[in-house]
Protein backbone atom coordinates (compact mmCIF):
# COMPACT_ATOMS: atom_id res chain seq x y z
CA UNK A 1 0.00 0.00 0.00
CA UNK A 2 2.74 2.46 0.95
CA UNK A 3 4.40 1.99 -2.42
CA UNK A 4 1.19 2.76 -4.30
CA UNK A 5 -0.19 5.73 -2.36
CA UNK A 6 1.28 9.13 -1.67
CA UNK A 7 1.46 10.51 1.87
CA UNK A 8 -1.50 12.72 0.92
CA UNK A 9 -3.97 10.01 -0.08
CA UNK A 10 -2.72 6.94 1.79
CA UNK A 11 -5.17 7.37 4.68
CA UNK A 12 -8.12 7.72 2.34
CA UNK A 13 -7.06 4.57 0.48
CA UNK A 14 -6.59 2.74 3.78
CA UNK A 15 -10.02 3.81 4.95
CA UNK A 16 -11.66 2.65 1.73
CA UNK A 17 -9.92 -0.71 1.40
CA UNK A 18 -9.47 -1.84 4.99
CA UNK A 19 -12.14 -0.32 7.26
CA UNK A 20 -15.75 -1.08 6.34
CA UNK A 21 -16.70 0.08 9.85
CA UNK A 22 -16.63 3.62 8.41
CA UNK A 23 -19.76 2.94 6.37
CA UNK A 24 -21.87 3.06 9.51
CA UNK A 25 -19.76 4.55 12.28
CA UNK A 26 -17.53 7.43 13.15
CA UNK A 27 -15.51 5.10 15.34
CA UNK A 28 -13.54 6.68 18.20
CA UNK A 29 -13.25 3.74 20.60
CA UNK A 30 -9.94 2.07 19.70
CA UNK A 31 -8.82 2.25 23.34
CA UNK A 32 -11.60 -0.27 24.07
CA UNK A 33 -11.92 -2.73 21.17
CA UNK A 34 -10.92 -1.80 17.64
CA UNK A 35 -12.79 -2.79 14.47
CA UNK A 36 -10.85 -5.30 12.40
CA UNK A 37 -9.20 -4.32 9.14
CA UNK A 38 -10.68 -6.18 6.21
CA UNK A 39 -7.51 -8.25 5.76
CA UNK A 40 -7.76 -9.56 9.32
CA UNK A 41 -11.42 -10.40 8.90
CA UNK A 42 -10.54 -12.24 5.70
CA UNK A 43 -8.06 -14.38 7.64
CA UNK A 44 -10.74 -15.34 10.15
CA UNK A 45 -13.19 -16.19 7.40
CA UNK A 46 -10.56 -18.29 5.61
CA UNK A 47 -9.73 -20.12 8.83
CA UNK A 48 -13.38 -20.99 9.40
CA UNK A 49 -13.72 -22.37 5.90
CA UNK A 50 -10.47 -24.30 6.26
CA UNK A 51 -11.69 -25.95 9.45
CA UNK A 52 -15.05 -26.81 7.89
CA UNK A 53 -13.49 -28.37 4.80
CA UNK A 54 -10.24 -29.91 6.02
CA UNK A 55 -10.14 -30.13 9.81
CA UNK A 56 -6.50 -30.26 10.89
CA UNK A 57 -5.03 -31.65 7.67
CA UNK A 58 -3.25 -28.36 6.88
CA UNK A 59 -2.50 -27.42 10.48
CA UNK A 60 1.32 -27.55 9.97
CA UNK A 61 1.01 -24.77 7.38
CA UNK A 62 -0.83 -22.56 9.85
CA UNK A 63 1.73 -23.38 12.53
CA UNK A 64 4.55 -22.32 10.22
CA UNK A 65 2.81 -18.98 9.69
CA UNK A 66 2.97 -18.38 13.44
CA UNK A 67 6.74 -18.11 13.29
CA UNK A 68 6.47 -15.46 10.59
CA UNK A 69 4.02 -13.59 12.82
CA UNK A 70 6.34 -13.98 15.80
CA UNK A 71 9.09 -12.33 13.78
CA UNK A 72 6.80 -9.49 12.71
CA UNK A 73 5.72 -8.85 16.31
CA UNK A 74 9.35 -8.90 17.46
CA UNK A 75 10.32 -6.44 14.73
CA UNK A 76 7.50 -4.12 15.80
CA UNK A 77 9.12 -3.63 19.22
CA UNK A 78 12.78 -4.11 18.29
CA UNK A 79 13.04 -7.53 19.96
CA UNK A 80 14.40 -10.90 18.94
CA UNK A 81 11.75 -13.51 17.99
CA UNK A 82 13.17 -15.81 20.69
CA UNK A 83 12.04 -13.24 23.29
CA UNK A 84 8.38 -13.27 22.19
CA UNK A 85 5.63 -15.60 23.39
CA UNK A 86 2.02 -15.55 22.28
CA UNK A 87 -0.60 -15.01 25.01
CA UNK A 88 -4.37 -14.67 25.09
CA UNK A 89 -4.47 -11.34 26.91
CA UNK A 90 -2.44 -8.62 28.58
CA UNK A 91 -3.75 -9.98 31.87
CA UNK A 92 -2.30 -13.42 31.14
CA UNK A 93 1.07 -11.91 30.32
CA UNK A 94 1.17 -9.81 33.48
CA UNK A 95 0.16 -12.84 35.54
CA UNK A 96 3.00 -14.91 34.09
CA UNK A 97 5.46 -12.21 35.15
CA UNK A 98 3.93 -11.67 38.59
CA UNK A 99 3.74 -15.34 39.51
CA UNK A 100 6.99 -16.37 37.86
CA UNK A 101 9.23 -13.61 39.23
CA UNK A 102 11.88 -14.77 41.76
CA UNK A 103 10.46 -13.03 44.82
CA UNK A 104 11.76 -13.03 48.36
CA UNK A 105 9.76 -12.33 51.48
CA UNK A 106 9.78 -8.57 52.07
CA UNK A 107 10.11 -7.54 48.42
CA UNK A 108 7.85 -4.86 46.97
CA UNK A 109 6.42 -3.73 43.63
CA UNK A 110 5.74 -0.10 42.69
CA UNK A 111 3.02 1.10 40.32
CA UNK A 112 0.64 4.00 39.67
CA UNK A 113 -2.63 4.26 41.61
CA UNK A 114 -4.63 4.82 38.42
CA UNK A 115 -3.42 1.68 36.65
CA UNK A 116 -5.90 -0.60 34.93
CA UNK A 117 -7.04 -3.34 37.35
CA UNK A 118 -5.17 -6.04 35.43
CA UNK A 119 -1.94 -4.28 36.40
CA UNK A 120 -2.99 -4.02 40.06
CA UNK A 121 -4.55 -7.33 41.08
CA UNK A 122 -1.75 -9.70 39.99
CA UNK A 123 0.65 -7.84 42.28
CA UNK A 124 -1.84 -7.67 45.16
CA UNK A 125 -2.18 -11.43 44.77
CA UNK A 126 1.44 -11.79 45.90
CA UNK A 127 0.70 -10.66 49.47
CA UNK A 128 0.71 -14.24 50.78
CA UNK A 129 4.23 -14.60 49.41
CA UNK A 130 5.41 -11.61 51.43
CA UNK A 131 5.41 -9.19 48.49
CA UNK A 132 3.75 -5.79 48.93
CA UNK A 133 2.39 -3.39 46.32
CA UNK A 134 3.09 0.33 46.59
CA UNK A 135 0.81 2.62 44.56
CA UNK A 136 1.74 6.18 43.66
CA UNK A 137 -0.98 8.73 42.71
CA UNK A 138 -0.61 11.12 39.81
CA UNK A 139 -0.40 14.86 40.35
CA UNK A 140 -1.63 17.70 38.15
CA UNK A 141 -2.74 15.27 35.47
CA UNK A 142 0.68 13.63 35.24
CA UNK A 143 2.58 10.65 36.56
CA UNK A 144 5.81 12.08 37.94
CA UNK A 145 8.91 9.97 37.52
CA UNK A 146 10.39 11.37 40.72
CA UNK A 147 7.32 10.25 42.70
CA UNK A 148 7.79 6.71 41.46
CA UNK A 149 11.51 6.87 42.20
CA UNK A 150 10.83 8.10 45.73
CA UNK A 151 8.50 5.16 46.36
CA UNK A 152 11.22 2.68 45.44
CA UNK A 153 13.74 1.39 47.96
CA UNK A 154 16.32 -1.37 48.31
CA UNK A 155 13.55 -4.02 48.42
CA UNK A 156 11.79 -2.82 45.26
CA UNK A 157 12.26 -5.59 42.74
CA UNK A 158 9.98 -4.35 39.98
CA UNK A 159 8.21 -1.26 38.65
CA UNK A 160 5.10 -2.12 36.63
CA UNK A 161 3.34 0.56 34.62
CA UNK A 162 1.25 1.24 31.55
CA UNK A 163 2.76 2.87 28.51
CA UNK A 164 -0.40 5.04 28.44
CA UNK A 165 -2.77 5.47 31.37
CA UNK A 166 -6.21 4.27 30.31
CA UNK A 167 -8.43 6.97 31.86
CA UNK A 168 -6.26 10.05 31.34
CA UNK A 169 -4.29 9.25 28.21
CA UNK A 170 -1.04 10.24 29.93
CA UNK A 171 2.02 8.80 28.19
CA UNK A 172 4.67 7.63 30.62
CA UNK A 173 8.30 8.47 29.88
CA UNK A 174 9.73 5.01 29.25
CA UNK A 175 13.32 6.22 28.88
CA UNK A 176 13.23 8.02 32.22
CA UNK A 177 11.56 5.05 33.93
CA UNK A 178 14.13 2.65 32.51
CA UNK A 179 16.91 4.88 33.86
CA UNK A 180 15.29 4.90 37.31
CA UNK A 181 14.89 1.12 37.33
CA UNK A 182 18.50 0.60 36.33
CA UNK A 183 19.70 2.95 39.05
CA UNK A 184 17.53 1.16 41.63
CA UNK A 185 18.35 -2.36 40.46
CA UNK A 186 14.67 -3.06 39.68
CA UNK A 187 13.04 -4.65 36.66
CA UNK A 188 10.65 -2.68 34.43
CA UNK A 189 7.37 -4.34 33.38
CA UNK A 190 5.24 -2.58 30.77
CA UNK A 191 1.53 -2.96 30.08
CA UNK A 192 1.67 -1.71 26.50
CA UNK A 193 -1.90 -2.30 25.34
CA UNK A 194 -2.91 1.38 25.39
CA UNK A 195 0.30 2.54 23.75
CA UNK A 196 1.66 0.15 21.16
CA UNK A 197 0.14 0.83 17.77
CA UNK A 198 -0.71 4.43 18.57
CA UNK A 199 2.91 4.88 19.68
CA UNK A 200 6.10 2.94 19.06
CA UNK A 201 8.44 0.98 21.34
CA UNK A 202 12.03 -0.08 20.83
CA UNK A 203 13.11 -2.41 23.62
CA UNK A 204 16.70 -2.31 22.40
CA UNK A 205 16.91 1.47 22.78
CA UNK A 206 14.83 1.55 25.96
CA UNK A 207 15.74 -1.42 28.19
CA UNK A 208 12.32 -2.66 29.24
CA UNK A 209 12.44 -6.12 30.81
CA UNK A 210 8.87 -7.30 30.13
CA UNK A 211 6.16 -6.12 27.74
CA UNK A 212 2.58 -7.42 27.62
CA UNK A 213 -0.09 -6.45 25.11
CA UNK A 214 -3.21 -7.97 23.62
CA UNK A 215 -3.83 -6.95 20.02
CA UNK A 216 -7.45 -5.82 20.13
CA UNK A 217 -6.97 -2.10 20.77
CA UNK A 218 -4.49 0.11 18.92
CA UNK A 219 -2.93 -2.87 17.12
CA UNK A 220 -6.28 -3.48 15.36
CA UNK A 221 -6.35 -7.22 16.02
CA UNK A 222 -9.02 -9.55 17.40
CA UNK A 223 -9.54 -10.16 21.10
CA UNK A 224 -7.70 -13.11 22.63
CA UNK A 225 -4.47 -12.79 20.64
CA UNK A 226 -1.45 -10.92 21.97
CA UNK A 227 2.15 -11.27 23.03
CA UNK A 228 4.53 -11.32 25.96
CA UNK A 229 8.08 -10.04 25.59
CA UNK A 230 10.68 -11.35 28.03
CA UNK A 231 14.16 -9.88 27.73
CA UNK A 232 16.64 -12.63 26.96
CA UNK A 233 18.52 -12.42 30.27
CA UNK A 234 15.25 -13.03 32.16
CA UNK A 235 14.17 -16.20 30.33
CA UNK A 236 16.01 -18.57 32.65
CA UNK A 237 15.40 -16.45 35.77
CA UNK A 238 11.62 -16.29 35.45
CA UNK A 239 9.78 -19.40 36.62
CA UNK A 240 7.75 -20.88 33.73
CA UNK A 241 4.05 -21.30 34.42
CA UNK A 242 1.37 -23.11 32.47
CA UNK A 243 3.96 -25.59 31.25
CA UNK A 244 2.68 -28.09 28.70
CA UNK A 245 3.52 -29.99 25.55
CA UNK A 246 4.61 -26.88 23.64
CA UNK A 247 6.93 -25.68 26.42
CA UNK A 248 9.55 -28.36 25.89
CA UNK A 249 12.15 -29.12 23.25
CA UNK A 250 10.93 -32.65 22.51
CA UNK A 251 7.87 -33.70 20.59
CA UNK A 252 4.55 -34.43 22.28
CA UNK A 253 4.94 -37.89 20.74
CA UNK A 254 8.07 -38.57 22.82
CA UNK A 255 7.18 -41.61 25.02
CA UNK A 256 9.93 -40.69 27.51
CA UNK A 257 8.46 -37.25 28.35
CA UNK A 258 11.90 -35.65 28.71
CA UNK A 259 11.49 -32.39 30.61
CA UNK A 260 13.74 -29.96 28.76
CA UNK A 261 12.26 -26.48 28.47
CA UNK A 262 12.67 -24.54 25.28
CA UNK A 263 15.53 -22.04 25.61
CA UNK A 264 13.30 -19.15 24.59
CA UNK A 265 10.02 -17.45 25.43
CA UNK A 266 8.03 -20.27 23.84
CA UNK A 267 8.35 -22.12 27.16
CA UNK A 268 5.37 -19.96 28.27
CA UNK A 269 3.23 -21.28 25.38
CA UNK A 270 2.12 -24.40 27.17
CA UNK A 271 -0.68 -25.69 24.99
CA UNK A 272 -2.66 -25.12 21.84
CA UNK A 273 -2.79 -21.67 20.28
CA UNK A 274 -5.68 -19.39 19.52
CA UNK A 275 -4.76 -20.16 15.93
CA UNK A 276 -7.38 -18.10 14.06
CA UNK A 277 -6.93 -15.15 16.40
CA UNK A 278 -3.15 -15.14 16.05
CA UNK A 279 -3.36 -15.46 12.27
CA UNK A 280 -5.65 -12.43 12.16
CA UNK A 281 -3.41 -10.58 14.63
CA UNK A 282 -0.53 -11.26 12.29
CA UNK A 283 -2.44 -9.68 9.42
CA UNK A 284 -3.05 -6.58 11.52
CA UNK A 285 0.62 -6.34 12.54
CA UNK A 286 1.53 -6.72 8.88
CA UNK A 287 -0.56 -3.67 8.10
CA UNK A 288 1.52 -1.60 10.53
CA UNK A 289 4.73 -2.72 8.86
CA UNK A 290 3.24 -1.89 5.48
CA UNK A 291 2.23 1.62 6.53
CA UNK A 292 5.22 2.27 8.79
CA UNK A 293 4.70 2.31 12.59
CA UNK A 294 6.16 5.81 12.96
CA UNK A 295 3.86 7.20 10.28
CA UNK A 296 0.84 5.56 11.90
CA UNK A 297 1.83 7.06 15.24
CA UNK A 298 2.16 10.56 13.82
CA UNK A 299 -1.28 10.28 12.25
CA UNK A 300 -2.86 8.98 15.48
CA UNK A 301 -1.37 11.88 17.46
CA UNK A 302 -2.60 14.37 14.85
CA UNK A 303 -6.09 12.91 15.09
CA UNK A 304 -5.97 13.03 18.88
CA UNK A 305 -5.28 16.75 18.63
CA UNK A 306 -8.28 17.14 16.33
CA UNK A 307 -10.35 15.38 18.97
CA UNK A 308 -9.17 17.81 21.62
CA UNK A 309 -10.08 20.82 19.49
CA UNK A 310 -13.53 19.45 18.67
CA UNK A 311 -14.27 18.59 22.31
CA UNK A 312 -13.17 22.00 23.59
CA UNK A 313 -15.25 23.76 20.96
CA UNK A 314 -18.25 21.86 22.35
CA UNK A 315 -17.64 22.89 25.96
CA UNK A 316 -15.66 19.89 27.20
CA UNK A 317 -12.50 20.18 29.27
CA UNK A 318 -9.51 18.09 28.24
CA UNK A 319 -8.10 16.27 31.26
CA UNK A 320 -4.39 15.93 31.91
CA UNK A 321 -1.12 17.33 30.70
CA UNK A 322 -0.88 19.08 27.33
CA UNK A 323 2.89 18.76 27.01
CA UNK A 324 3.59 17.10 23.64
CA UNK A 325 5.75 14.39 25.20
CA UNK A 326 2.88 13.43 27.55
CA UNK A 327 0.23 12.99 24.85
CA UNK A 328 -1.13 9.77 23.38
CA UNK A 329 -4.02 8.58 21.25
CA UNK A 330 -6.43 8.82 24.20
CA UNK A 331 -8.28 12.09 24.85
CA UNK A 332 -10.02 12.21 28.24
CA UNK A 333 -12.79 14.77 28.79
CA UNK A 334 -14.96 16.20 31.54
CA UNK A 335 -17.91 18.60 31.46
CA UNK A 336 -19.60 19.96 34.54
CA UNK A 337 -23.20 18.85 34.97
CA UNK A 338 -23.01 16.31 32.14
CA UNK A 339 -23.39 12.55 32.51
CA UNK A 340 -20.75 11.05 30.18
CA UNK A 341 -22.49 7.66 30.11
CA UNK A 342 -25.62 9.37 28.80
CA UNK A 343 -23.51 11.17 26.19
CA UNK A 344 -22.04 7.84 25.02
CA UNK A 345 -25.54 6.41 24.55
CA UNK A 346 -26.75 9.57 22.80
CA UNK A 347 -23.81 9.57 20.38
CA UNK A 348 -24.18 5.90 19.51
CA UNK A 349 -27.72 6.55 18.39
CA UNK A 350 -26.14 8.99 15.92
CA UNK A 351 -23.48 6.63 14.65
CA UNK A 352 -20.60 7.94 16.76
CA UNK A 353 -18.78 5.40 18.94
CA UNK A 354 -16.68 6.41 21.92
CA UNK A 355 -16.52 5.45 25.60
CA UNK A 356 -16.84 6.57 29.19
CA UNK A 357 -14.22 5.44 31.68
CA UNK A 358 -14.42 6.30 35.38
CA UNK A 359 -16.56 9.35 34.86
CA UNK A 360 -14.71 10.73 31.85
CA UNK A 361 -15.62 10.78 28.19
CA UNK A 362 -12.85 9.11 26.18
CA UNK A 363 -12.07 9.70 22.51
CA UNK A 364 -9.57 7.36 20.87
CA UNK A 365 -9.21 7.95 17.12
CA UNK A 366 -6.96 5.88 14.87
CA UNK A 367 -5.03 6.61 11.70
CA UNK A 368 -7.94 5.98 9.30
CA UNK A 369 -10.33 8.46 10.98
CA UNK A 370 -10.84 11.56 8.84
CA UNK A 371 -12.39 15.02 8.92
CA UNK A 372 -15.84 13.61 8.12
CA UNK A 373 -15.65 11.55 11.31
CA UNK A 374 -14.66 14.57 13.38
CA UNK A 375 -17.47 16.63 11.83
CA UNK A 376 -19.94 13.92 12.87
CA UNK A 377 -18.43 13.92 16.35
CA UNK A 378 -18.77 17.69 16.65
CA UNK A 379 -22.38 17.72 15.47
CA UNK A 380 -23.27 14.89 17.84
CA UNK A 381 -21.59 16.55 20.83
CA UNK A 382 -23.42 19.83 20.11
CA UNK A 383 -26.70 17.95 19.81
CA UNK A 384 -25.95 16.24 23.12
CA UNK A 385 -25.44 19.63 24.76
CA UNK A 386 -28.96 20.56 23.69
CA UNK A 387 -30.65 17.21 24.14
CA UNK A 388 -29.31 16.02 27.51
Amino acid sequence: MSGQCSSIDIWGALRETEFPVTRQWAYFDHAAVAPLPRRSGNVLRAWTQEQELNGCVHWPEWEAKLEVIRGDVARLIGADPEEVAFVNSTTQGLGLIAEGFPWNDGDNVVTVSEEYPSNIYPWMNLADRGVSLRTVPSRDGRVWVEDLANAMDARTRLLTISYVEWTSGFRNDLDALADVCQSKGAALCLDAIQGLGALTIDVRRTPVDFVCADGHKWLLGPEGAGFLYVRRDWIDRLRPLGVGWHSVVGSYNDPLNVYQLKPNAQRWEGGSFNMPGLQAFGASVGLFHELGPDRVSRRVLENAEKGRRVAESCGWTVVGSRRPEDLSGIVALERSGTDPDAVVRFLRERGVALACRRGRLRISAHCYNNDDDFDRLERALRDANQGL
